[in-house]
């Protein structure tokens, strides 16, 4: 009895300094805003509790929170299916060339190093209308569109625009985590497979594919989480204009806080993010099913 005590006391120790540290950076620091995001609070009065206010003004009368929503939504969308794609195939490719591989892994994951804020201010320079690509366009006697000020659409061409600058940095970041999959999976396993006349499809589709699954619940929920709360870019090509167009929910947050310096509004925006990311992270989990393999 006194050794399990004796364990649970070592237990409690080793874990306090984290626990500790967990509580001060991320749980009470949410549980602040939730209480924020109930009062009307600037920062400069003491805070004034509205009950459900913020959220209420937030839904019946933000246009551009709705906005915001559908652009976050899509950039979701966008890079969770092109990522997982492109990222999965590059991964594939790499791992089954011997030449060359480090240097083309190098190549494909350097734009994740890079700063977000240096590469929006370079790609918004590269698609501005008078410069950058339009002038490589004019001189082939072909006239650019407006890259990041169009507003026609549904979903404007500045989001797409946006969305691919993101494809092309953060692809690299799938592309290695599941080569660390797949070079984990035993090479006997593919070598019974040929052995037994199964084609590199039939191999992909019945080896590959089902224990690289725990890669793919975690990389999706990466890419979903990342692309609802991203900031980067989109401030720094557009700021979230022309007239609201790419805005998002990171940038409606940052407007709302820092701007206008509604703080109260701006943490009921930051739950209202909060919430989509965990329902996002839970409707992964329950609708991926990962079976376990025994060796």
């Amino acid at each position: 009895m006194e050794k399990i005590l004796r364990n649970k006391k070592a237990i409690f120790i080793f874990i306090a300094p984290a626990f500790v540290l967990f509580s001060l950076i991320l749980f009470i620091p949410i549980v602040q805003v939730v209480y924020y995001s109930l009062c009307d609070y600037n920062a400069l009065t003491k805070p004034e509790f509205v009950g459900i206010g913020n959220y209420i003004e937030l839904f019946t009368e933000d246009d551009t929170m709705w906005v915001a929503l559908k652009n976050s939504i899509f950039f979701m969308l966008f890079s969770a299916i092109t990522q997982q794609v492109i990222g999965l195939g590059l991964a594939v490719l790499l791992t089954n060339i011997k030449k060359g591989r480090n240097l083309f892994k190098n190549i494909y994951y350097l734009p994740c190093v890079l700063s977000s804020a240096a590469l929006g201010l370079l790609w918004a320079f590269m698609f501005n209308p008078r410069m950058g690509l339009n002038q490589i366009l004019e001189m082939m006697g072909i006239e650019g569109p407006m890259w990041l000020s169009s507003t026609s659409g549904a979903i404007p061409l500045p989001m797409w625009v946006i969305a691919c600058v993101a494809l092309w940095q953060y692809v690299g970041q799938t592309m290695v985590l599941y080569m660390a999959q797949i070079t984990g999976i035993s090479k006997e396993l593919y070598e019974a497979s040929y052995i037994d006349g199964a084609s590199k499809m039939k191999t992909f589709q019945h080896i590959t594919m089902p224990l690289i699954k725990p890669m793919l619940v975690t990389t999706l929920s990466l890419n979903c989480i990342g692309s609802l709360k991203f900031f980067d870019l989109v401030y720094n090509m557009t700021q979230g204009g022309p007239n609201h167009a790419t805005e998002v929910m990171a940038t409606h947050l940052y407007a709302q806080g820092f701007s206008y310096f509604k703080y109260g509004y701006a943490s009921a925006i930051a739950i209202v993010l909060l919430v989509l990311c965990l329902v996002v992270t839970f409707g992964i989990n329950k609708s991926i099913k990962v079976e376990v393999y025994e060796a």
